[in-house]
């Protein structure tokens, strides 16, 4: 008599934060690299002095080599979905740096014991969809036996030092540019509750695995003075690490950030991610609301965003030519969302 297959478990069940919610709170994490001082190498032109997206390492006055790496646990139960959102999420650290990617390396920890191997082998071919897509190889990787799935990449890509972008080098009176709508934690914490509609879920699949490839074109923009992606620290969060490392502030006009469809009423209906409120309470006190915004708004621009659009710091006069950028490639919700002020680090949102 043969052994009753064992029934498959939902992925998000194995886990206890789905995709960029997963990170480390923006406080400690803090606090774990505070001590993190050794000498650097004239040749590393980016580290970890600024919390960039990427290391970046010059080898000749044309080439840099740009390296990252990303992983998390699944953010939503299709396994094929899982991989490809988790490899666009590793490969668009390369693109904000206004790299492009050569090859990556699969980062994979699987509770063998549990998962069926048809099951994670739909993982890995969901990251090698997302590759090819990004028309590089997987030429290789690790793989352990973990408690929780866990999976990503080591992207590996190359830049022009000329064209290299950082999150460093916003000016005041910069335009701040917007190249996906926010709401990806909110739609993940209404997945793990039964709670997303279909339509919820082709957005946010949508979103989460479309390459943010514009990074290598504004890369070439004279008028981009600093880019990055939005991810784990939410909009708020990222925007933040921009103006410290850029000495200024910046103000968002609430009306104009876009977001997916449905999201606003998911929030209010209680989906919000525990990540959103470790943001907040990590970097809170540099973030100002204006009265008329309240907790929805707040948990909002401090949503976790997986796979999230770049960040776009120009000049007033590349505003046009960022955006046409970003539309030529797909990017409809593209959006000016505010500006670069002089002053102390901080975020002002406005309505």
């Amino acid at each position: 008599m043969n052994a009753p297959e064992r029934p498959v478990p939902r992925l998000t069940s194995l886990s206890h934060g789905g995709g960029c919610g997963c990170k480390i709170a923006p406080g400690v994490l803090s606090q774990l690299l505070a001590k993190s001082a050794l000498p650097l190498p004239p040749a590393l032109l980016v580290g970890i002095e600024t919390g960039d997206d990427a290391a970046v390492y010059r080898i000749n006055d044309r080439q840099a080599i740009v390296a990252t790496t990303d992983f998390f646990m699944p953010i939503v139960d299709d396994p094929y979905d899982f991989g490809a959102i988790a490899a666009t999420n590793a490969i668009s650290d390369v693109y904000a740096m206004g790299g492009t990617p050569l090859f990556a390396l699969a980062l994979v920890g699987m509770p063998v014991a549990v998962l069926p191997q048809a099951v994670i082998r739909r993982i890995l071919e969901g990251g090698e969809a997302a590759c090819a897509k990004a028309g590089i190889p997987v030429a290789g990787g690790h793989t352990i036996d973990s408690v929780e799935p866990i999976y990503g990449l080591v992207a590996i890509g190359l830049v022009d030092p000329a064209n290299l972008k950082r999150n460093a080098g916003a000016q005041p009176g910069d335009r701040l540019v917007l190249g996906k709508p926010l709401g990806v934690g909110v739609y993940s914490a209404a997945l793990k509750k039964d709670a997303l509609s279909a339509e919820g879920y082709r957005a946010m699949l949508a979103s989460t695995t479309q390459l943010n490839t514009p990074g290598v074109a504004l890369g070439t923009l004279a008028g981009v003075h600093a880019m990055t992606d939005v991810t784990g620290f939410g909009l708020a969060g990222h925007l933040l690490g921009m103006c410290r490392a850029s000495s200024a502030g910046a103000v968002v006009r609430w009306s104009q950030v876009p977001l997916h469809p449905g999201v606003v009423d998911l929030a209010r209906a209680g989906h919000v991610t525990g990540a959103s409120g470790r943001n907040w309470a990590g970097y809170g006190a540099d973030v100002r609301l204006a009265p008329q915004l309240g907790e929805l708004e707040r948990a909002l621009v401090t949503d976790p965003q997986t796979s999230g659009g770049l960040l776009v710091a120009c000049a007033p006069e590349s505003e046009s030519e960022v955006l046409a950028t970003f539309r030529a490639e797909g990017f409809a919700d593209a959006r000016t969302i505010g500006e670069i002020v002089a002053g102390e680090p901080r975020v002002d949102l406005q309505p």
